[in-house]
């Protein structure tokens, strides 16, 4: 990349992270003379890039977003960074891997040969979506909606006999490979979720709301105490802690989100939760070693009746 080259692109760069950009911060930002910026604005106004003057006695420039897309200019941790991402596109579970392998063939096109090694060398399996892919068109309709605050109706799941939900969509989380919708559903007068891969979007939307207040800090927790029994809290209805008979390093991989704290080289103490006091307990058992429940009550009285089910499980003839 030559040195005009390079510096197009450090100036581009400062512009898109900042909306207004005196002349004066820029030249020393960039190491050049204000003549020389305003140059190089020039030079990206004519490759498409909607630059505007501000005026007054320090002036600058400001980048608005353009009515067509330009050419791209990429440093290389960005262009090896699209690359990546384009190539997990299957793992958001959106339908969108064609469009995905087509925009990841258009950029290695155009990439420099020291990137395009870098980038042929990054290959990897990534998830893959075990439900059905969504439908781009249901995401954008639905974040859409969000956006504008809009009541949005929809049909959900199969049954298209029943009347459309009525909703007041809050936010569109992703989660493990899904994506949900956190809205307000008028005819529950409740908070519900909703995956987006069973929605058809009904358009027009309806008339515009006053965003209510989350029942959590945020979306994502709130989903995320939802998939655990909560409404409010990330966290489960029942947690345990015991004393196990392992090292920390044979249990951490696979401790989730529970906590662990190191005994001695072969015990540990672990925290646990789970919907039940026998989900914990299962959780335990995987483990298999032996461990000594340090509370709550609860869950010792849960470990009895499961040891009594497994005793009479061990005896029972078909």
């Amino acid at each position: 990349m030559t040195g005009s080259s390079a510096r197009m692109l450090a100036l581009l760069s400062l512009l898109q992270t900042q909306r207004d950009w005196p002349g004066r911060v820029l030249a020393e930002r960039l190491d050049v003379s204000r003549r020389t910026v305003r140059r190089d604005v020039d030079r990206l106004r004519e490759l498409g890039y909607r630059i505007g003057a501000i005026k007054g006695p320090d002036g600058g420039y400001r980048l608005a977003a353009g009515s067509e897309l330009p050419p791209l200019l990429f440093d290389d941790d960005q262009a090896v960074a699209i690359a990546i991402a384009l190539q997990t596109a299957s793992a958001t579970g959106v339908d969108i891997d064609e469009a995905a392998v087509r925009a990841l063939a258009t950029v290695r096109q155009v990439m420099p040969s020291r990137l395009r090694h870098r980038v042929d060398g990054i290959r990897f399996t990534g998830p893959q979506d075990a439900g059905a892919a969504l439908d781009p068109s249901v995401l954008e309709a639905v974040s859409a909606a969000v956006h504008a605050r809009h009541v949005l109706r929809f049909d959900y799941g199969t049954d298209h006999d029943r009347p459309p939900r009525r909703t007041e969509p809050h936010a569109v989380v992703a989660r493990e490979g899904r994506w949900y919708l956190l809205a307000w559903d008028l005819e529950a007068d409740d908070w519900r979720t909703f995956r987006l891969d069973r929605m058809s979007p009904r358009i027009p939307t309806g008339p515009s709301f006053t965003p209510r207040p989350l029942p959590a800090a945020d979306a994502q927790t709130y989903l995320a105490a939802r998939a655990k029994g909560s409404d409010a809290e990330d966290r489960w209805p029942c947690v345990g802690e015991v004393l196990i008979a392992l090292p920390a390093r044979a249990v951490a991989p696979w401790i989730g989100d529970g906590t662990l704290e190191e005994v001695d080289a072969n015990s540990c103490r672990i925290t646990v939760g789970s919907w039940s006091w026998t989900g914990v307990l299962a959780s335990l058992a995987r483990f298999d070693a032996s461990f000594t429940i340090l509370g709550p009550e609860p869950l010792r009285d849960a470990a009895k009746v499961l040891a009594e089910r497994l005793t009479a499980a061990a005896h029972r003839r078909s």
